[in-house]
């Protein structure tokens, strides 16, 4: 409430001023001459707008005096309510406010979302990746400047404010959220959302981003999942489409990167009954789907690329499937995904 008061005073304020003169005007002219409470709303209304309708009723001398003292103090009072409440709606900040009510209303129904702290190159990059695959993401930037050229399909969830503070990390919903992605330039920040983030949800996945060398170490036992260096990763990636550049261009075609006939997946096998103590043989995958899988996790983290038929589905266990988006949601049927 104290928060609230805060943000709306310069509304607030005046609407207050504007209706405490009608309420002390409106029982004083019941309490001095006995008028109805509609007739005494009606006189102080008059009085206090200064509009020169006359006496709606005979007063007495003490009404005629209470009169003058309601016109002394509410002329310049008046005034300021009216320009002040006019001011706030004229701003925008009166249409603000319901945006805003607005933005926390839909917020509060999110959950297993992402959200992205900062929306510069590589946020803006995120962003574009999360709204190509339909997921629901919400955007924490503080200049105010970028969220206004904000256009993507999801823009309705853009919240200005500083991500390190943990009260904007709540408002995105972060104890409801499924994962993080911190892209601000600084890394001393980026390290304060890791923690913060990983104090405030400890099953959250978070990926950060860093750019000086050392960071990525600092990062992950802060709790980040994942670090990713934007400089090296650059580097990296034109080497590699040098030496292999047709293979660099698979990757990236079939990755979040590519186009929408085609995708990698990874699917777990947390709680699958269906899948329970089966090889994937057993899965008949191919045939049932037409998905290929070509890659397996096991629990303890251990990577396979292209698993034979034999290998037995353990609970925490991934796979990783390509195949077309139609061919991944027939796979997820039928494992109960």
């Amino acid at each position: 409430m104290i928060k609230f008061f805060k943000e709306y005073y310069r509304f607030l304020i005046p609407f207050f001023i504007l209706n405490s003169l009608l309420v002390i005007g409106t029982i004083g002219y019941v309490v001095i001459d006995g008028y109805s409470w509609f007739n005494a709303f009606y006189m102080t209304v008059i009085t206090v707008a200064t509009v020169g309708y006359g006496e709606i009723e005979p007063l007495s001398t003490t009404g005629r005096i209470f009169t003058a003292f309601l016109i002394i103090t509410s002329f310049g009072t008046f005034a300021y309510a009216v320009s002040a409440i006019t001011k706030f709606v004229i701003d925008g900040e009166f249409n603000q406010f319901f945006k805003t009510k607005r933005l926390m209303a839909t917020i509060d129904k999110l959950s297993d979302h992402v959200i992205v702290c900062g929306y510069g190159r590589n946020g803006r990059q995120a962003a574009h990746i999360l709204k190509k695959h339909d997921k629901r993401f919400v955007v924490i930037e503080e200049s105010s400047k970028i969220t206004e050229a904000i256009n993507h399909k999801f823009s309705d969830l853009i919240l200005n404010g500083n991500a390190t503070q943990d009260e904007v990390l709540i408002k995105a919903g972060i104890l409801r959220a499924k994962a993080l992605i911190t892209t601000l330039p600084i890394d001393a920040d980026n390290l304060f959302i890791v923690l913060t983030a990983r104090n405030l949800n400890p099953n959250l996945t978070i990926i950060s981003r860093a750019s000086d060398d050392g960071s990525d170490t600092k990062l992950k036992i802060a709790g980040a999942d994942n670090v990713i260096m934007p400089d090296k990763v650059g580097g990296a990636h034109m080497a590699s489409l040098v030496m292999k550049p047709d293979v660099m261009e698979f990757v990236d075609y079939i990755t979040a990167q590519g186009g929408d006939n085609i995708n990698l997946e990874e699917i777990s096998f947390d709680g699958s009954i269906i899948s329970q103590n089966k090889t994937l043989k057993d899965l008949e995958i191919r045939n049932k789907s037409g998905a290929n899988i070509i890659g397996f996790k096991t629990a303890m983290g251990e990577y396979i690329v292209n698993p034979s038929a034999d290998t037995k589905i353990i609970p925490h266990s991934k796979i990783f499937v390509l195949g077309t988006p139609e061919q991944i949601r027939t796979l997820k049927s039928i494992l109960g995904s």
